[in-house]
């Protein structure tokens, strides 16, 4: 398979209730402009960045059935997060992982450590 910007992600696979972060550089503003002051940066407590890719959830236990003659099939359902695929967010990097991956800086993050989301949405 050839390897372009727009597939070279689709092989990672993100579990739980975790998100895949690519930080933005320091002083960068969104559209909107929001930013983070370099003095919350410099501490390195708080960092901010773009979804890339979300894991499923939280998994919910299914109910327990006796029933022998119903297939061994168990389906995993997950309460959905909150975050989504090109939201920015600003997170604790406390509770944070950083990755590279093909020469890119990421943080996996769980949810919890998500502080705000900030979605381009038409209202």
């Amino acid at each position: 398979m050839h390897i372009t910007p727009d597939n070279r992600l689709k092989k990672l696979i993100v579990i739980g209730d975790r998100l895949l972060i690519k930080p933005t550089k320091q002083n960068e503003q969104t559209a909107s402009g929001l930013y983070l002051p370099p003095g919350m940066q410099e501490k390195e407590k708080v960092q901010q960045g773009y979804v890339i890719k979300t894991g499923p959830g939280y998994a919910i236990p299914g109910p327990v059935e006796e029933e022998a003659w119903k297939g061994e099939e168990e389906k995993v359902k997950y309460v959905p997060l909150q975050a989504k695929e090109g939201d920015l967010a600003i997170f604790l990097v406390s509770g944070a992982t950083e990755v590279m991956y093909e020469n890119e800086r990421y943080f996996i993050v769980p949810q919890g450590a998500v502080l705000m989301l900030e979605r381009e949405e038409e209202l």
